[in-house]
């Protein structure tokens, strides 16, 4: 009984966290959305200063990682010291302002589909780089997402849709959510890096000290000389205040959002973490079609199940792989 009772308690911990991470991110991408496309006020003027939105999320999150670290670390010490997250500070704050900014040339849905498609670059500079040799079936996997985002691509987009766009450019949009991706490829290995020099670095230690170096770069770009953009951010908020609104919950979303998958990934595995979070991008193309008025072809959606088959037979590879690593310790 007491050990069903403990299954029970984690059947309904990871219904928690499922949950948790589906609302903060899927809510958030609605936000982004929002800013992105709407027009506000009476004069009906877009926020063209999509940016801002990564300077606020650094704030918020730098703040929220502070507090965590001081009510649940326990005077623990130890951690990597904050010098050494300024080169992955550094592409952090590039990575993902690039990731905003395609917004302005394509859908919100073939931005989550672009950015699904990390294992591309990681496998191509894993073989022409590293000469790592992959297996038949990542091959296959690969496949599906490249030629689904292709496929999205070339398709014909709603002239609805378009219509949003503040500058539609697919090639230029694509672009920097290709160069988002290698941004994040090189902001991943550092951080991967800094946890095995310093092992008892915490994940709060790891968000506080990107966020830390991530306002300091973003301040310096949007506020770092008279006319920058920033000034242009604020005073936009001053005369639509609903779009400060939006971006606070934005803000806040993302900071909740890394709770939950810190939470997951420390009780469940990365495994499961990926799980959840590649269900919830497919989960946020639809709420974005349905709510948000993108809607897709025919051919667009079965570029958007091909994409997703083949990152969940990726999932599917990862979690045999560790079924049989768990097997091999245990036989031992």
């Amino acid at each position: 009984m007491e050990s069903h009772g403990a299954g029970l308690r984690r059947v309904f911990l990871l219904a928690f966290c499922v949950a948790g991470i589906w609302a903060a991110y899927i809510y958030q991408g609605v936000l982004q959305e929002t800013v992105s496309t709407k027009r506000f006020g009476p004069d009906k003027k877009r926020f063209e200063h999509l940016a801002f939105l990564n300077l606020a999320q650094n704030v918020v999150c730098l703040i929220w990682s502070y507090l965590m670290i001081k009510i649940w670390s326990n005077g623990r010490n130890g951690g990597a010291p904050w010098l050494s997250y300024w080169s992955a500070g550094i592409t952090n704050t590039i990575g993902p302002a690039m990731g905003i900014e395609a917004l302005k040339y394509i859908s919100y849905p073939a931005q989550v589909l672009a950015k699904s498609s990390k294992m591309i670059p990681v496998m191509l500079m894993g073989a022409l780089v590293y000469g790592i040799r992959y297996t038949f079936p990542e091959y296959v996997c690969t496949l599906l997402v490249a030629g689904g985002v292709s496929t999205f691509a070339l398709s014909k987009t709603s002239s609805k849709t378009i219509s949003k766009l503040a500058n539609p450019n697919a090639p230029l949009g694509y672009g920097l959510c290709f160069l988002n991706l290698a941004f994040d490829g090189f902001t991943n290995a550092t951080q991967d890096s800094i946890t095995a020099r310093y092992p008892k670095t915490s994940a709060w230690n790891i968000m506080l000290g990107m966020n830390l170096w991530g306002t300091i770069y973003n301040m310096i770009f949007m506020f770092g000389w008279p006319n920058a953009t920033g000034y242009d951010a604020i005073q936009f908020c001053k005369q639509h205040p609903e779009v400060a609104w939006d971006i606070l919950l934005y803000c806040l979303c993302g900071a909740v959002g890394q709770n939950f998958i810190f939470l997951t990934i420390s009780r469940f595995g990365s495994l499961t973490n990926t799980t959840i979070t590649t269900t919830r991008k497919f989960v946020s193309i639809v709420v974005s079609s349905l709510l948000s008025g993108n809607p897709l072809s025919e051919k667009q959606w079965a570029s958007v199940f091909m994409v997703f088959s083949g990152l969940s037979y990726q999932i599917y590879l990862k979690w045999k792989k560790l079924k049989r690593a768990q097997k091999k310790r245990k036989s031992t």
